[in-house]
């Protein structure tokens, strides 16, 4: 498992112009089984991704999110091992 985050590095102004094919690279990332839950930080400075797959996997899949290619945003990509959940996650202690 891996929590993505990331950290906006341009002004909201430009990251909002790459939020419709952000949003699309997260489609195809729900799509694939990979991704698991998302959003937004608040105040908004990034955002996050709670992620299923491999070190490599993840990290390309990262190298191709319109906000990585745009230049206005960093990732922190950190691996977890899930001990414990709430009923109903159990699928995060994959």
């Amino acid at each position: 498992m891996f929590v993505l985050t990331l950290t906006y590095t341009a002004p909201l102004e430009e990251v909002d112009e790459h939020v419709p094919a952000h949003i699309d690279w997260i489609k195809a990332g729900y799509a694939s089984g990979t991704f698991l839950a998302s959003g937004r930080k608040v105040p908004r400075t990034g955002g996050f991704i709670l992620a299923k797959g491999d070190r490599a996997e993840i990290e390309a899949l990262v190298a191709i999110d319109p906000f990585m290619l745009a230049g206005v945003t960093t990732y922190d990509v950190t691996e977890v091992a899930v001990s414990f959940t709430a009923p109903g996650l159990e699928q995060l202690k994959a």
